[in-house]
């Protein structure tokens, strides 16, 4: 899909891929683990999951921002504890409001961690902890200044926000905010939409698991 412009931004100088590719041995090493274990929710999302391990089968160093124009990306989406509102950032490039999110680097040693990183640094929230396994992929080309980077494949997680924890506005957005689920913002409601279906879903069979709250992610 086409999207106005998702988490993560390009710059500075691009390493041979051989460089690249050993830096990030143990990053590419876990999201080929991760995609091999997720149990996709529909065919769509299934046909996805196969597109990223073809890719990073083919690319090596497509982990990493310095990598091919097409690569990995994390990003995590916050619900609060009922459900019912999303904390989302305006991306400061692309004037649009989305989950936290990025690109992926070196001292990430999992994706998980990648979305953690992401997610606390954008949101404030330090205690914040995603659901260990992903919600949706998403595979969309980049529209704008956005250097070299051309398409991102993005692995998203969830979290809920842990209690008593106020977001405050990072230095890659210019506002941070809670939308109602059911009225979501202009331009990138489309997007959010299933997002958010997945990851309330995930949280609530966690919940329903575990029998409590911590389990998604609580204080």
């Amino acid at each position: 899909m086409t999207a106005p412009s998702p988490p993560g931004e390009s710059g500075g100088a691009v390493r041979p891929g051989a460089v690249v590719a050993a830096a990030y041995a143990q990053l590419l090493a876990d999201a080929q683990a991760v995609l091999e274990r997720w149990a996709a929710p529909d065919a769509g999302q299934e046909t996805l999951r196969r597109d990223y391990l073809r890719h990073l089968a083919a690319h090596p160093d497509g982990v990493a921002r310095d990598g091919p124009p097409a690569h990995l990306t994390a990003s995590c989406v916050v619900l609060d504890e009922a459900g019912e509102q999303v904390l989302l950032t305006l991306h400061r490039k692309a004037r649009a409001w989305f989950q936290f999110g990025g690109h992926l680097e070196e001292g990430d040693a999992t994706l998980l961690a990648a979305a953690r990183r992401e997610a606390r640094e954008e949101s404030g929230m330090e205690r914040l902890e995603p659901l260990p396994h992903p919600v949706q992929l998403d595979r969309h080309v980049l529209v704008g200044a956005f250097g070299r980077c051309r398409e991102h494949l993005d692995v998203r997680y969830a979290a809920v926000a842990p209690e008593g924890s106020s977001p405050r506005v990072s230095s890659e957005s210019d506002d941070v905010r809670w939308w109602p689920v059911g009225a979501l913002p202009d331009g990138t409601r489309a997007e959010l939409v299933p997002l958010l279906s997945a990851a309330r879903r995930a949280v609530r069979e966690v919940t329903h698991v575990s029998g409590g709250r911590d389990a998604a992610g609580g204080a």
